[in-house]
């Protein structure tokens, strides 16, 4: 397999050599779906920068999907065992495991953890050996009783948690599912795609957009706990103020027809037709991020922000919404701005001061950007995710973080 060329590095990963035995780990990144959405580019990043002289890594997927063809695209051995039966599932996986030989499972959303904790099980009934079992906890959404309680069953059958904000391991602790190790790990994002993107004109013609025209974009999956109809609702409180101003839906999911409806229902024809794009799902992010003057994330909960991070990372000013581990990744006022969720007034004031307001945007856009560099570069995520899967094989315990994202070993 041809391996893509890794991006910049940012200065934050220090190498740490050979693993113990010399050899090259055999890591298995499960999916609980192939579609998009966070925990998705947080693996597609994982396969693209990943240590190869220490690791051989593939995907496995529980169900097909676009991130399934992206990461085969890009090379990438990418895996999927469709079946909706957890227990034939696990017992596909277990088969899969043992051919490949892998050494450590990290499992990404629930379902993969439920089937990937029952594949350990089937290994080492077969074999005798267990893989180390990491599972990264990427949604804040609080699971049905029964689901919890089986979680809680299943804990302790898991190495180590991975919780993606302070917000995710009080989530954890709630659930009391610190019946094992947890770290705290931010995702991180390639700051080489996003530093100098370009394309933003290209953008902008495509969706009869003028150069001069303020835009506002909300990127991600069209879901519920998003908040797009807050922000639909508040749309025409910022065209009121604003009235050249486009907005882009960029993102595919569930809520998309219901959305389009919204808009047309809620908005006047020529403020919907006019000004408000739904773009779909896009791989030329950073490019639609060039386009864009601010990024709104209206979210009702939300785990960390990739989308966040990334605005950031492309120079972007950000309004969102004050919820879940979003204030881990903005300080209102500071480096964006924040606002209470489901406050379609608060969030269309916020949204208009940014986009008539340029040295505010300006600052809050180049704060922002100098903390991506600072704590979410793609190759920190890395660092600690190397760290946790050379425990599998007696790697150095004080390399690893803990719930709060300390480390013994100062990895500067």
């Amino acid at each position: 397999m041809t391996r893509p060329g890794p991006g910049a590095p940012c200065g934050g990963r220090t190498p740490i050599g050979p693993l113990p035995d010399g050899t090259r780990l055999r890591v298995v990144e499960l999916l609980a779906t192939g579609t998009n959405g966070g925990a998705q580019e947080s693996v597609v990043n994982t396969m693209a920068r990943l240590d190869s002289s220490r690791h051989e890594a593939i995907v496995i997927s529980l169900s097909h999907g676009s991130t399934v063809a992206r990461l085969r695209k890009l090379g990438f051995i990418a895996e999927v065992i469709e079946d909706d039966d957890d227990a034939r599932a696990a017992a596909a996986l277990a088969d899969q495991l043992i051919a490949f030989g892998a050494q450590v499972i990290h499992a990404h959303m629930y379902r993969a953890e439920v089937v990937g904790v029952a594949a350990a099980d089937i290994i080492e009934e077969r074999t005798g050996k267990r893989p180390f079992m990491v599972s990264t906890v990427h949604s804040s959404r609080f699971r049905s009783a029964d689901d919890r309680e089986h979680l809680e069953r299943i804990t302790p059958r898991i190495n180590r948690l991975i919780a993606v904000s302070d917000a995710i391991v009080r989530k954890l602790v709630a659930e009391e599912r610190d019946t094992t190790a947890i770290s705290r790990v931010y995702n991180g994002v390639d700051l080489e795609r996003f530093d100098e993107a370009t394309g933003g004109d290209t953008v902008r013609r495509e969706f009869g957009i003028p150069a001069d025209a303020p835009v506002a974009a909300v990127i991600g999956r069209l879901e519920p706990e998003k908040g797009h109809p807050t922000l639909i609702e508040a749309w025409p409180i910022v065209h009121h103020h604003v009235p050249n101003a486009h907005l882009l839906i960029v993102g595919e999911g569930s809520e998309r027809d219901r959305l389009e409806g919204l808009a047309h229902a809620h908005l006047r024809a020529e403020i919907c037709c006019a000004s408000v794009h739904f773009l779909g799902r896009r791989e030329d992010v950073p490019q639609v991020l060039a386009a864009t003057n601010v990024v709104v994330m209206p979210s009702y909960r939300e785990a960390q922000g990739l989308a966040i991070i990334e605005a950031l990372a492309a120079n972007r000013p950000v309004v969102a919404s004050n919820v879940g581990g979003i204030p881990e990744m903005i300080i209102n006022g500071e480096n964006g701005l924040l606002v209470p969720s489901h406050d379609p007034s608060a969030l269309a004031a916020a949204t208009a001061l940014l986009l008539t307001d340029h040295p505010l945007a300006t600052r809050l856009a180049t704060t922002g950007h100098q903390l991506v560099h600072d704590r979410f570069c793609l190759d920190y995520m890395l660092r600690d995710i190397e760290a946790i899967y050379a425990l599998a094989v007696g790697g150095d315990e004080r390399r690893v973080p803990d719930r709060t994202g300390h480390r013994e070993i100062d990895p500067s």
